[in-house]
């Protein structure tokens, strides 16, 4: 039980962290104000002539290269097209995006007939790497409700590996559930500790079996490390079979004020399917019981371990 001063020591990180957004915010806006007026001075044009060639009017142009505009991406489209750039060089990027817009780069300065070589040696690569960097972990990712924790307790027991739920480490990490974390912190600071606990299971355990969160493909950060140090299984399941399994747990909140709850959940589904579906393999939960599910599991994994 949080007591009171921990409480408001919750409120007061949000606060904190809603004061940091806005900061971040604001050197975002300036960045971008810095870029254009960088790619405008590359072109050797005036705002005016900027304008003109845009269709954006000349204050608006003076906001966002002041820092103080707040451009969309429409905009920022415009503005790129009439610098004849790609609006990738009028956005903030770190380190990481740099490196791979310059990849990006040297690869369509190679000719189409040299690509495919390229992609297989990218290939190679990865699976070479991936041999040392997975180990023996094995992850399980997917929607709420395709079986994740049921499934992947029982793998862990047949192959005498420690199981983890992720959650649960990022609630022992924060000292509260994860619907009391993100009420007073909120998601950002929950993506945090997610990826933090992850580092801190993978630099743990070199033979374990993950039962993720089904919105950890939201940070692709996070997912992406996820993919690069451990074997991933998405296992999936009807829509209809998801919903009748999170209810039969005796959690009715996916019905409570949401006559929608059916499509809300297929739309989240089909959002989330192209990240799932980077997994190294999939399981289809659907119509089998839990014994046929794990068994199929357990005769997935075999090679990896």
């Amino acid at each position: 039980m949080i007591s009171l001063s921990e409480t408001q020591e919750k409120r007061h990180d949000k606060l904190v962290a809603a004061s940091d957004a806005t900061s971040a915010s604001t050197a975002f806006a300036e960045e971008v104000g810095r870029l254009v007026r960088r790619g405008r001075a590359r072109r050797g044009i005036t705002r005016r002539q900027l304008a003109t060639d845009s269709g954006i009017s000349e204050r608006y142009l003076a906001q966002i290269e002041g820092g103080y505009g707040n451009p969309s991406l429409t905009v920022l489209k415009a503005v790129a097209d009439a610098l004849e750039s790609p609006i990738t060089e009028l956005l903030p990027l770190d380190g990481r995006h740099e490196r791979l817009n310059r990849m990006l780069d040297l690869i369509n300065r190679l000719a189409p007939s040299d690509w495919p070589a390229v992609e297989e040696m990218i290939e190679h690569r990865i699976v070479q790497s991936a041999k040392s960097e997975r180990a023996r972990r094995i992850a399980l990712v997917g929607l709420r409700g395709a079986g994740k924790s049921t499934l992947g307790k029982r793998l862990a027991e047949q192959l005498g590996y420690p199981f983890v739920e992720l959650n649960r480490v990022v609630e022992q990490e924060y000292g509260a559930n994860i619907s009391m974390l993100i009420e007073m912190s909120g998601v950002s600071t929950f993506r945090r500790y997610e990826r933090a606990s992850l580092e801190k299971v993978i630099a743990s355990h070199d033979k374990v079996v993950i039962a993720t969160a089904g919105g950890i493909v939201s940070s692709p950060e996070t997912y992406a490390l996820l993919l690069r140090r451990a074997h991933t299984v998405w296992v999936k399941a009807q829509p209809q079979e998801h919903m009748s399994r999170v209810m039969a747990q005796g959690d009715m909140r996916p019905m409570s004020e949401n006559r929608e709850a059916m499509s809300d959940l297929v739309a989240i589904l089909e959002a989330r399917s192209q990240d799932y579906a980077q997994a190294e393999a999939q399981i289809d939960t659907s119509g089998l019981t839990v014994e046929q599910s794990a068994a199929r599991l357990f005769k997935l994994v075999q090679e990896w371990v």
